[in-house]
């Protein structure tokens, strides 16, 4: 089993919860210093799934900036 654990991702997650900017709040904290996409997170995903990641099991992959 693989997992993902995306960090701060620009979503509507965010307004949905009350702070529409908050991943733009959090920014200085991420060494790449900016927000994600959800594509950035669906590249990984796909990756994963891919005949390219065979070899790849019991691991996370982090997208999260560097966080």
């Amino acid at each position: 089993v693989n997992g993902v654990r995306p960090g701060f991702i620009f979503t509507d997650f965010h307004a949905l919860s009350g702070d529409p900017d908050r991943v733009s709040k959090l920014e200085p904290g991420i060494p790449m210093a900016r927000g994600g996409r959800a594509e950035e997170v669906a590249e990984g995903i796909i990756w994963l799934l891919s005949d390219k990641a065979s070899y790849a099991t019991g691991t996370f992959l982090d997208l999260a900036g560097g966080r």
